[in-house]
């Protein structure tokens, strides 16, 4: 027998497959997953949408970007730090993840030194502009915070925190004493009961292993990326070297797209090894359009579809890395495709995760239970159609797996 809800405001998803092959019918009743049932079963006198010929997962999350540079890389001197030009090219990227899947993003930005805090303004007026559209956590990045010159920079930073910067993060790679830079990071993180997130490039073994000691048990957690410099060391010593990390409770965020503007190394870390340690592996897009990385999609399905051709990993634990992985990293509530959980959703053309992966132009993105963000996009066969066997006028094509 048919479920119904007498609440106009509800969204029934229709004919969705999931990734285990059943299709289903989804009711999203506010910002939850009210109920999945079998396709056809569930009805609602709200809006309906028709996914059939879609997959629909977790929505993914971005766990490092660069709001406070992104989209300056076409600019001819230094990119302007004014809050406004801020606000705006931030706003510009949020909006381009998420048309890609992201509902959550964390976004790394410089304060400190002769930018002060206008960055920091100019990113959390963004994240105010975008309330309801996506989730924005602004990480405030120092570069000194050791000796004389950094004394200011640590003032800076607590006074980013008292702004509303919801993560403490840095490079304590760029400081002369970088046990110093993180134990001041740390310690500023305890205080104030915030999550810490830090660059590092990860060819030290020394210094990966003193980061780690440093912070294990540090709750709400510690992050550390890109850490590309760890596939340049001998099997063995990386090997160590994630056993640290695993026993620390670290996430090592990489980034298989590109790379940072503080980072001096391209490339992603051994992934497999570091799974197979036990250590927490999610990926993010980086540098997007600046002068650190001139390209980017920001997209974390083309993250997810490197894991899988570049470092091997199975396409489920690929998608992992940039959805449910990723979410926990940035201690945000876990998503399944199940009645009672969040409804943070993305819905991509194709009939598996696989074909998703490599080749998924149209998405429908739900978040708080709304759709915020629609792609379609069309393919044609023109010339060749007899010779394909298609219609002469050609086939439209919203991606892979074809469907209506």
């Amino acid at each position: 027998m048919p479920v119904s809800t007498a609440d106009v405001s509800a969204l029934l998803l229709g004919g969705a497959r999931l990734v285990d092959g059943r299709t289903v019918d989804v009711l999203l009743g506010g910002p939850r997953i009210e109920a999945v049932g079998t396709a056809g079963s569930l009805t609602t006198p709200g809006h309906r949408i028709d996914l059939r010929g879609y997959l629909l997962l977790p929505a993914p999350a971005e766990p490092h970007a660069h709001a406070d540079t992104a989209l300056t890389g076409a600019s001819a001197g230094p990119p302007s730090h004014r809050p406004e030009d801020v606000r705006r090219r931030a706003t510009e990227a949020a909006l381009l993840q998420l048309s890609h899947g992201a509902t959550a993003l964390r976004a790394h930005v410089r304060v400190g030194d002769v930018r002060g805090l206008g960055s920091l303004e100019g990113v959390l007026a963004a994240r105010s502009s975008l309330r309801g559209l996506t989730d924005l956590t602004a990480v405030a990045v120092p570069r000194l915070l050791t000796g004389v010159a950094g004394a200011g920079n640590l003032a800076a930073l607590r006074d980013a925190v008292d702004m509303g910067a919801g993560v403490i993060g840095g490079c304590p790679d760029l400081d002369p004493d970088p046990a110093g830079y993180t134990e001041a990071v740390l310690d500023l993180a305890a205080s104030h009961g915030r999550p810490v997130d830090l660059h590092t490039d990860g060819d030290d073994p020394g210094r990966l292993a003193r980061l780690a000691a440093m912070a294990a048990g540090h709750r709400p957690g510690v992050c550390l990326g890109p850490c590309a410099g760890l596939s340049r060391l001998p099997p063995d010593e990386a090997a160590r070297t994630a056993d640290r990390l695993s026993a620390a409770a670290v996430t090592v965020v990489c980034l298989p797209q590109g790379c940072c503007s503080l980072a001096r190394l391209r490339g992603a870390p051994p992934v497999r090894l570091l799974r197979a340690a036990g250590v927490r592996v999610v990926a993010g897009s980086g540098a997007l359009r600046d002068h650190a990385n001139p390209v980017g999609r920001g997209d974390p399905l083309e993250a997810a579809y490197l894991l899988a051709s570049q470092e091997g990993l199975r396409p489920a634990d690929a998608y992992d890395a940039v959805s449910t992985g990723t979410r926990a990293a940035l201690g945000l509530p876990g998503v399944r495709v199940e009645a009672g959980f969040p409804a943070e959703l993305l819905a991509v053309r194709g009939d598996g995760l696989a074909g998703a992966l490599s080749l998924a132009y149209s998405r429908i993105v739900v978040h708080g239970g709304r759709v915020v963000a629609r792609t379609s996009a069309v393919r044609e066969y023109r010339d060749s159609g007899a010779s394909l066997g298609l219609p002469r006028q050609g086939r439209t094509d919203s991606g892979p797996g074809g469907g209506p």
